[in-house]
């Protein structure tokens, strides 16, 4: 096992009603608030209402920015926090899923400054201080809500990139299942297919981490237990109540402990699916897991065996990835490009922005001469 350092200083409030703790919980920081949400569920729903009344409630000056895209781009991050450094707010609350979180973490980080916040993300500056974020969470999904990382892309230059610094972690997370009651089906979907890839990242991460590998199998199975149940049940509230705590512990760092790092090549691509074709996250990362397992398979035999033998039951690489596979598509996400329409006339378009990205691995690297092979697989 490799040595780590734990770190973790987001406070979680989880459960029924637990945003009635808002207020108090946004007054520790100040009154001048930015509020951040997405294309108007929030609204339509109650949810909006809700935190309003926290707000009001402590006589908080709110600002608004809304319309944050399910795939976030920069130009709104830049023109959020430019409001925001107008505004002179002391607190931003977001409300919504992993878009929202990880569009108001890079605000955080641009109010103090006059730079855009790509230039974190292209490494010409770094964040000396942020504005505390509190979120309210809408979407069992990304983890976004207790970890620091954020992921945006930038239309101009055809990226999408993942960036982490401590100073992300949100101050305060507030996660109530009811608020999860609306998401449509295909949503909740993709957000169970994002949380077990999550684990996946780290699973086949570089270094032996029994302990954490456990983790990763409970998480997992918690989500293929409860998945399926939740889709023809997504009102009830004990289901809703295991898929987003599980989504939270996929991606709090405590299934990387003890590792040198993570493997995050599946994301790298799945960003650049997001990014050319506007997939929703989730399912870009059901329709690729299953073909990065075959790619792999001969590679690393007895790994994805492993995983399938604690999770599924099933022994051998073969079976394990029938059983994702299989899995996958009995909560109706996608595993092939060719089920959202997108077709082989595509292939030297994904493989030239996988160039432009750098697309590859950060413990299992995927040479450009690859590409095309791999691509294939999930056409």
């Amino acid at each position: 096992m490799e040595n780590f350092i734990a770190y973790n200083p987001t406070k979680l409030h989880f459960g029924k009603n637990v945003v009635r703790r808002l207020g108090k919980a946004v007054s520790e920081y100040g009154d001048k608030v930015l509020l951040i949400y997405g294309q108007g569920s929030i609204k339509r729903n109650g949810i909006y209402d809700t935190v309003m009344q926290q707000l009001v409630g402590i006589g908080a000056e709110v600002t608004e920015f809304s319309g944050i895209r399910p795939n976030p781009v920069i130009e709104d991050v830049d023109a959020a926090a430019r409001l925001g450094r107008d505004k002179g707010v002391d607190v931003i609350v977001a409300v919504g899923g992993g878009s929202v979180c990880d569009s108001a973490k890079v605000i955080s980080v641009t109010i103090p400054v006059t730079h855009s916040g790509w230039d974190f993300y292209a490494g010409t500056a770094k964040p000396r201080k942020a504005v505390p974020l509190i979120t309210v969470l809408t979407l069992a999904a990304t983890g976004s809500e207790m970890n620091s990382f954020a992921v945006v892309q930038n239309n101009r230059t055809r990226q999408k990139l993942g960036w982490g610094h401590e100073l992300l972690h949100p101050r305060q997370s507030f996660l109530d299942p009811q608020y999860t009651f609306t998401v449509p089906r295909d949503y909740t979907a993709y957000g169970i297919a994002d949380l077990i890839a999550h684990c996946l990242e780290a699973f086949f991460g570089e270094g032996d981490a029994p302990l954490s590998d456990k983790f990763v199998y409970a998480i997992i199975h918690e989500a293929v237990e409860n998945g399926k149940p939740l889709l023809e049940n997504p009102r009830d509230y004990e289901l809703r109540a295991r898929i987003m705590y599980a989504a939270t512990e996929a991606l709090n760092t405590m299934t990387f402990n003890g590792r040198r790092s993570g493997d995050w090549g599946v994301h790298d691509i799945g960003h650049v699916l997001s990014l050319l074709y506007d997939i929703p996250h989730g399912a870009s990362l059901s329709l690729v897991y299953p073909a990065w397992f075959k790619f792999y398979k001969n590679k690393i035999p007895a790994r994805i065996a492993e995983l399938g033998r604690h999770v599924f039951g099933v022994d051998g690489p073969e079976q394990t990835i029938d059983a994702f596979e299989s899995f996958f598509k009995s909560i109706e996400c996608p595993v092939r490009l060719s089920e959202l329409g997108i077709g082989k006339d595509k292939k030297e378009e994904i493989i030239e922005v996988m160039a432009l990205n750098e697309v590859s691995g950060e413990h299992h690297r995927i040479p450009p001469e690859a590409y095309p092979e791999l691509v294939e697989l999930f056409l």
